[in-house]
């Protein structure tokens, strides 16, 4: 028999389950995310650094773990908690379980819990702090929790940014442009997709400033990634964004949409349980169209704070959330969105083609 494990959040819930991946203590911010595929590509996703995830599809390892499906290096989240989980998957690019890939990152998870009534909780309290161990008891978990700084006071962005500069690999013999991608959390999949639409793509780290990317690289375009935790502790990343807008051509995802509002003078908010999942429905407000989107983000752009030349281009119909920003003179496009959306809809992928048109016509 599995141990038995516990996930218990700042309010004093408590949800019981049994252990797989390794027999440790995780903490994070406890989240949802309503995917009904790709577990995989959830992991590894940088998005959720320093986060315990509960995805609601209820059956989760049914077709294990590949080696083409990564979105980063390695794991990402602190936890990892299901309704069912499948020991024995079935799948012909399968290379081991999904207890075996967690096991070998010391990622901790619990199968078994309620995950409907957690993610209830959740939409109704909102996300909150929460341990998942097997060795504590409820009330020793509590005291814990209340020593351990919260979610939003943590810099993520330095904990899953590249080491240091590095070039993907190209994809064919066609290069369009060059492409510098500053990396807040970089999910695998922007690169791909830039690379087969012809671009040489360089990865740099967060730290890199404004004048070793624009007079070091001299890239002909600047993709500022998507990333993990609260845009409002980045300041350090303002004065960058601020010099880049004003040199090239930029696209900003999701965080790096963020931050882009921020650098002209906006300010963003917590959303009370965040959109994560692939069945977000987004308006293009040039052709009014609607688009279903992947989306793993926990703050939003305060539409009433929009300056500096900067207009709403995209809006959530579910909540009314910007989802998108344009500006009225500079080449700079950004949506709070995954474009990428591996695994999810792939109708945003013409944004990347948008951006790829941009920095040509820019050239």
């Amino acid at each position: 028999m599995a141990k038995k494990g516990i996930l218990v959040l700042e309010d004093g819930s408590v949800y019981e389950g049994h252990c797989f991946g390794a027999e440790t203590t995780a903490y994070g911010e406890v989240v949802f995310a309503t995917s009904m595929t790709g577990y995989q590509e959830m992991l590894t996703d940088p998005s959720f650094a320093g986060q315990i995830v509960v995805p609601t599809y209820p059956l989760i390892g049914n077709y294990g773990i590949n080696d083409r499906d990564c979105e980063s290096a390695r794991i990402q989240v602190s936890g990892f908690v299901v309704r069912e989980y499948c020991p024995t998957p079935s799948h012909w690019q399968s290379k081991q379980t999904l207890h075996d890939y967690l096991l070998s990152s010391g990622i901790p998870a619990l199968a078994g819990v309620d995950t409907r009534a957690l993610t209830r909780r959740l939409r109704v309290a909102g996300v909150m702090m929460g341990l998942l161990t097997s060795d504590m008891t409820t009330q020793e978990a509590l005291e814990q929790l209340k020593k351990l700084p919260p979610y939003g006071s943590i810099d993520y962005v330095k904990k899953v940014t590249s080491a240091r500069k590095h070039a993907w690999e190209p994809y064919g013999d066609r290069v369009l442009c060059h492409i510098a991608i500053v990396d807040l959390g970089l999910r695998y999949n922007i690169a791909r997709i830039l690379s087969r639409l012809g671009a040489l793509v360089t990865v740099v780290p967060c730290t890199v400033s404004a004048e070793e990317i624009v007079d070091g690289l001299n890239p002909d375009g600047i993709v500022l990634s998507p990333g993990p935790g609260n845009p409002a502790i980045l300041g350090y990343m303002l004065d960058t964004v601020r010099k880049l807008v004003l040199k090239k051509p930029v696209m900003g995802i999701c965080l790096g949409h963020q931050l882009i509002a921020m650098a002209f003078g906006a300010s963003t908010f917590k959303l009370k349980f965040g959109h994560r999942g692939s069945n977000h429905p987004v308006r293009d407000l040039a052709t009014n169209r609607v688009y279903i989107t992947t989306q793993n983000h926990g703050y939003a752009v305060d539409a009433d704070t929009l300056k500096g030349g900067l207009e709403i281009s995209h809006i959530n119909l579910n909540d009314g959330t910007v989802e998108g920003l344009r500006h009225r003179e500079l080449p700079l496009l950004s949506i709070q969105y995954h474009s990428e959306g591996s695994p999810g809809p792939q109708d945003s992928t013409y944004l990347f083609q948008s951006f790829i048109g941009m920095v040509r016509g820019n050239k």
